[in-house]
Formats: structure tokens, sequence, C-alpha cells
């Protein structure tokens, strides 16, 4: 007669997996966060609600244009109305990680996707795939990126009167960089790059085009369905 024993991760072993996993996007958001924290302090906005805005919208190239849009003297209909087109592309990320999720309540996929970020999206789109669908580990991973999030952020506007310019730090960088290294965590074959590449190149003809906001939601929206037509072509 044989029993079998089923093992369940530790309390510590389960954060410690979140924060292996979360790691890139802390090493990304630090500086980003920061820079923006910099620049919130040069606009002129409080430290409350430089820290606020963090934790309540927690989107950096939608906090990055608001701030640049507030110093600009933009009405502040005009800023809302531009974060929330350049958040769209929320709603296609959240829409591709929903079929993973039928068992989840309904108040937790709420809580889910309220801390979904581009990086989030990414790692998760990667654990999901082989099966790892752990609420505690998803949570405590958006729940990592989100707290380094909003720290960068109040860290940078401490210092913000002491950086005279932050063009020099090179900050500019760590946000593509990251983006770069959670891409090649879903890369799996010569398919995935080709349209990966495509899907840039669309993007950048959109904004030589004009379509700024738009730019990044049609161009997904473009190179997945070229994606998929591909992938059936292949198929038969």
């Amino acid at each position: 007669m044989t029993t079998s024993v089923i093992r369940e991760e530790s309390p510590t072993s389960t954060w410690m997996s979140a924060l292996r996993q979360a790691s890139p996007i802390v090493m990304g958001y630090v500086p980003v966060g920061a820079a923006f924290g910099v620049l919130a302090h040069k606009t002129g906005l409080s430290l409350i609600n430089t820290v606020l805005m963090s934790t309540i919208v927690f989107a950096g190239s939608a906090q990055l244009i608001a701030v640049a849009m507030f110093a600009a003297g933009m009405p502040p209909l005009s800023i809302i109305a531009t974060t929330f087109v350049v958040n769209l592309r929320h709603l296609l990320m959240t829409a591709s990680l929903a079929p993973h999720l039928k068992s989840w309540k309904k108040w937790q996929l709420a809580l889910f996707a309220y801390k979904i970020t581009d990086e989030a999206f990414a790692l998760h789109s990667a654990r999901f795939a082989r099966g790892d669908t752990d609420k505690t580990t998803s949570f405590l991973i958006n729940s990592i990126a989100h707290v380094s999030w909003v720290l960068a952020s109040w860290a940078g506007f401490l210092t913000g009167s002491t950086i005279p310019d932050i063009k020099p730090l090179g900050l500019d960088y760590a946000l593509p960089a990251m983006f770069i290294a959670l891409l090649t965590m879903q890369v799996k074959n010569g398919l995935h790059i080709f349209v990966a590449g495509f899907t840039g190149l669309v993007s950048i003809a959109l904004i030589q085009a004009g379509a700024d906001q738009w730019s990044v939601i049609i161009a997904t929206v473009i190179g997945a369905t070229f994606g998929v037509g591909v992938e059936s072509w292949m198929k038969k």
C-alpha cells in the first residue's frame, strides 16, 4: 500500500519565488520611477501628489506623459483623455490573461487587473503559459512591483532638488532595456521574433504617421493578426 504526499510550498518559498520572478521588473522600475519622481519635483507637484499618482495610477508611461502635460499647462480633461488613450492597451493585455483565470473570483480578477502593467503582463503571460497560475504568487509579484515603483518615485522626488538634469544619467534607457529582457522570456521560436520585429516596425511607422497615442494599440492588433495568419498558414 502506497501513500501519496502532497507538498505545498511554504510562505517563505512562495515569497522568494515571487521576489525572484519580479526582480527584472524591480530593476527596471527603480531608475524609471526615480526619474518620474525627479520630473514631478521639477514640474511643481507635491510629494503627496507624486506618491499618490504612483499608488493610484501606477502606469509609468501615463504618469510621465501626465507630468509633461501638467508642466506645459494643459487642461485637466486633456491630461485625463490622453492618459486614458495611452492605457487602452491594458484592455488587450487583461483580455489575453483572462482565459487562464476562469476559476478566480470577480474581486480577485479586479484586484489583479488593477496592478497589471506592461512588464507584469509579460511576466504573467510566460507563467500562465507553463501552467503556473498560483494566486498568491501572482498577487505577490504585482505587489512587489507596485511597491518598488512607489518607493522609487518617492526617492526620486526627494533627490529631485539635487539633480539638475537627469539626461546624462541615461535613465530613459532603463525602460526599453527592461522590455527587451521581458520579451526574451516569451520568445520560443523564429516566428515570435519575426512577429515582434514586424510589430515594432509597424509601431514606428504609425508614430511617424502621427498616431502617437494609438500607435501601440494599433500595432499590437495588426501584429497579433499578422502572427495568427502566418501561424495558420504554416500549419497547413
